[in-house]
């Protein structure tokens, strides 16, 4: 269950753009749910040329500091803030965008001509339309708002 709803999502996410972006980092994903663990607020960001330990060390004390003075999230929690990986997931226009010639995988509310799971190479991207795909023998045109999570394929 997604529990940003019962803190403050958008103070929260402000919050956490704004010191991401004073340090040239882009916000990829960020995640505040109950686990068996108790609370966790995770953290995806991204840089050119990729995220390093330091930034995450660094921005995890600072993130945790100005969460805590805001008082942001009013129970313990665990947080978490790393780089989204090489399956980074798509979930804004500019990580669509980005990800044009890339290989993605996707998956669809409902069924589209008979499917819920997509692999191919994306190859065009219109937030208010539909996307492209081409598969190994077919090129698929997918309404963007049937689209429940997509993310990068790793092609190491």
């Amino acid at each position: 269950m997604d529990s940003l709803s019962k803190t403050n999502p958008e103070r929260i996410e402000s919050l956490v753009e704004a010191l991401l972006k004073a340090e040239g980092l882009e916000l990829v994903d960020l995640e505040f749910r109950k686990e068996a663990r108790g609370w966790v607020l995770r953290i995806f960001m991204d840089k050119p040329g990729g995220v390093t330990l330091d930034d995450c060390s660094d921005l995890s004390r600072e993130i945790g500091d100005q969460i805590e003075v805001n008082e942001l999230i009013p129970h313990s929690y665990t947080l978490e803030v790393s780089s989204p990986g090489l399956d980074r997931p798509l979930k804004k226009e500019k990580d669509f965008l980005r990800s044009i010639g890339k290989m993605i995988q996707l998956s669809t509310k409902v069924p589209w001509e008979g499917q819920t799971f997509f692999k191919g190479i994306l190859l065009d991207f219109q937030v208010s339309g539909a996307l492209r795909l081409a598969e190994t023998k077919k090129t698929w045109e997918i309404p963007v708002t049937h689209i429940t999570k997509a993310r990068l394929v790793f092609e190491g």
